[in-house]
């Protein structure tokens, strides 16, 4: 297995890069596969400041977007040749004291169980994840690049997020928000950025390599 380890670079909005020990990793098959099995995308850290953790055990949910971009190395220019989206979100469930985590792919929710510690709920939102990318022909040269950015309000609206976590994907999904909840989303939102939260965007690239 060729890991390629990437520490990544920090975009994030009050928050000092100093502070920030976060890991991102694309992991790849044995060389002769690389052609053949997709990569698997694995992080650390991204959840362990103390204002995210707070913000989560006080019933604040985490969404993690994640989008791999796999690109051909060209003489003048690359060439973007594929891109796979997905989501997990983790949140806290106060009355019950567990941690929800669920990821979402392709608009559907799969469940990544419930954790009553905050350490176990972090290693199963950052586990090694297969990426069901499209892959690169042999002989082609090129590259993974990883974005990743993360929100202590999941899709800037709490009701959203329940529809998430009862597998309501609709709404969410499709950006089409409930206009009554305008007002009261712009609030939420205020009051997790006085907490401290805020939208915090990670990179990482990894080094060139021919199938």
């Amino acid at each position: 297995m060729l890991k390629l380890s990437l520490f990544a670079a920090v975009f994030a909005i009050g928050v000092p890069l100093g502070a920030q020990k976060v890991r991102l990793d694309v992991v790849l098959p044995p060389q002769p596969a690389w052609a053949a099995e997709p990569p698997a995308v694995s992080s650390a850290g991204l959840l362990a400041d103390a204002s995210m953790r707070d913000l989560l055990a006080n019933g604040f949910p985490a969404r993690l977007h994640y989008r791999l971009e796999r690109w051909a190395s060209g003489r003048w220019f690359d060439d973007l040749k594929a891109a796979f989206e997905w989501d997990v979100i983790l949140k806290y469930d106060v009355l019950g004291k567990k941690y929800q985590a669920v990821r979402v792919v392709n608009k559907k929710a799969e469940s990544l169980g419930d954790y009553p510690a905050t350490a176990d709920a972090e290693n199963a939102v950052e586990a090694p994840y297969k990426v069901a990318i499209s892959l690169p022909k042999k002989g082609e040269r090129g590259y993974y690049n990883l974005l990743l950015d993360v929100e202590t309000l999941s899709l800037s609206d709490l009701d959203e997020v329940q529809r998430w976590l009862r597998g309501e994907l609709k709404p969410a999904v499709s950006g089409k928000k409930n206009p009554g909840t305008a007002v009261g989303r712009g609030v939420r939102t205020l009051v997790v950025r006085l907490l401290g939260g805020e939208k915090r965007h990670y990179e990482a690239r990894t080094g060139t390599f021919r199938p």
